[in-house]
Formats: structure tokens, C-alpha cells, sequence
């Protein structure tokens, strides 16, 4: 009994350990990364556009470069993913080879690097239908990328709906859409959301898809076929071209603070979710 509560003791520090491994990671980053960065915010640093290559003024116009090619992603992005995980959950059969060959889609999808996406963006989207360096070329990939993320999520939270909810709301008289609409979409909202602001999170932080096709002006976009530097692309360019480490770090501060908003937004839309399900 005494050996194998030593042995049950070691385990448990072990796992411990491996937690306090993943946040002391996490509290290094963000303080390193901070106690660079924090001295270049200011109400200055975040209002003014950049000028010279981004060495002098402050963030603003790649602040709403990223916004804009986020919302515009997630327009794309959303009704696709989450109508692709209605059909699969509850008009596609299990057996159909249509099903399978959408899943293992969007299983591939996940996969792909991306600069592959970003490839495929410049080629097609830049070159081929010629739209050029764009918020619209750099949005159609970046929706491209977080349809598998949106799709699972919207499918895993279909699943976890009751079989009796939808047999109900049929035996009452409604209609399959009607079931689907009122019943079986507002209980999954909570898991879709984690879903979209997970999404958001990752196109927040991409960078080598987008310098291939939404470009990298420091201009402010008017348009959606105008092109546009997100943050995670200004603080390449100011970083890997030497214009400016501290600005860089300002820049990779702010990134770090958005991504911990979007987390900390998507852990408490799945403790709702986890809650309406019990």
C-alpha cells in the first residue's frame, strides 16, 4: 500500500510539474515580451499612422487593417462553416460518401501550412482573378484557413444536443428547418462562438499568408480591394528588416494582450456551453 501510494505521489508531482512547466513558458514570454514593449505604448503609439517604414508614428492604420481583414474573414468564413456542419450533422447519412470526402476536407484543410495557403492565395487570387495585393485577397485566404476551426467546433456542438430535443420539436409539427433554426442552432451557439473566436485569434496572428496577398501597405484601406499591413505583419517587417525593435515589441505586446482577450472570451463561451449542456 505504501509503494503504491509513492508511486501515486510521483506521478502527481510529475503532471504538476508539467503544468508549472507550460506556465512559467507562458509568464516568460509575456513578461519578456512585455518589459520590451510596454515603454512604446502610448495613446500616440496607438492613434498615429506609421511613417517611415513604421520607425516613426504609431500602429493605427495596421490596427484597422487587421480589424477589417478579420470581420471580412469571419463573413466569409462563418456561414460556410457552420451550414457545412448543419448538413453534415443532420441531413448528411453516415454512410454517404459525400460526407466522408467533406470531413476528410476539412480535416486536410487543417493541415496545410500557411504558407501553402498563402501560395495558393497569391496565385490564385492576386495573380489569377487579378485582385491584386488586397483586404479581399488576404480575407478569402484567411477564410479559407479557419473553416476547419469553425466547422469542428459548430459539428462538436451540434452532437452534444439531446435526441429528444429534436424528436420533440418534429413531433410537435415543425418542420426539419424550423427544428434546425429554433432548436438545435441556439443550443450550439455558445460552442460556435468558441469557435469563432478561436478563429479570430488565429487570424489575428497570421503573417506569411497575408504578406503574399493582402500586401503589406502601411495606408489606410477604403476599400476592400485596396491592400493593407495587419499587426502580426507590421511586426515582421519592423523586426526582421531592422527598422525598429522597440516599436516591434509595442506592436508584439499588443498582439499578446488581444490574444489573451480572445482566449480568456473563448474559455468562458465553453463553460457556458458546458453549463447549458448540463
Amino acid at each position: 500500500m505504501d509503494v503504491t501510494k509513492q508511486k501515486d505521489k510521483i506521478i502527481y508531482a510529475l503532471f504538476w510539474l508539467s503544468g508549472l512547466i507550460i506556465v512559467a513558458i507562458l509568464v516568460s514570454i509575456i513578461g519578456y515580451v512585455m518589459v520590451k514593449g510596454i515603454s512604446s505604448i502610448s495613446l500616440a503609439f496607438l492613434l498615429e499612422a506609421p511613417r517611415r517604414a513604421g520607425a516613426q508614428g504609431g500602429i493605427s492604420t495596421t490596427i484597422a487593417g487587421t480589424v477589417y481583414l478579420t470581420v471580412l474573414a469571419l463573413l466569409i468564413a462563418v456561414p460556410i462553416g457552420v451550414g457545412a456542419a448543419v448538413y453534415l450533422e443532420e441531413y448528411a447519412h453516415s454512410q454517404s460518401k459525400f460526407a466522408s470526402i467533406v470531413n476528410l476536407t476539412a480535416e486536410t484543410l487543417a493541415g496545410i501550412p500557411s504558407i501553402v495557403f498563402g501560395l495558393f492565395g497569391f496565385v490564385f487570387l492576386v495573380i489569377f482573378l487579378d485582385l491584386g495585393w488586397s483586404l479581399l485577397s488576404g480575407s478569402i485566404t484567411v477564410a479559407i484557413m479557419i473553416l476547419p476551426t469553425i466547422t469542428r467546433t459548430a459539428q462538436e456542438a451540434i452532437l452534444t444536443l439531446p435526441r429528444e430535443y429534436r424528436e420533440n420539436s418534429l413531433a410537435l409539427g415543425a418542420s426539419k428547418w424550423q427544428t434546425i433554426w429554433k432548436v438545435i442552432l441556439p443550443f450550439a451557439l455558445p460552442g460556435i462562438v468558441t469557435g469563432i473566436i478561436l478563429s479570430i485569434g488565429r487570424a489575428i496572428g497570421e503573417t506569411a499568408a497575408l504578406i503574399l496577398t493582402a500586401g503589406s501597405s502601411l495606408g489606410m484601406p477604403m476599400s476592400v480591394f485596396d491592400p493593407a499591413r495587419t499587426m502580426s505583419v507590421h511586426l515582421y517587417m519592423l523586426a526582421m528588416e531592422g527598422i525598429s525593435m522597440d516599436r516591434a515589441f509595442g506592436t508584439a505586446f499588443l498582439i499578446i494582450i488581444l490574444i489573451l482577450i480572445i482566449n480568456y472570451l473563448a474559455n468562458l463561451s465553453l463553460r457556458k456551453f458546458s453549463q447549458a449542456v448540463r
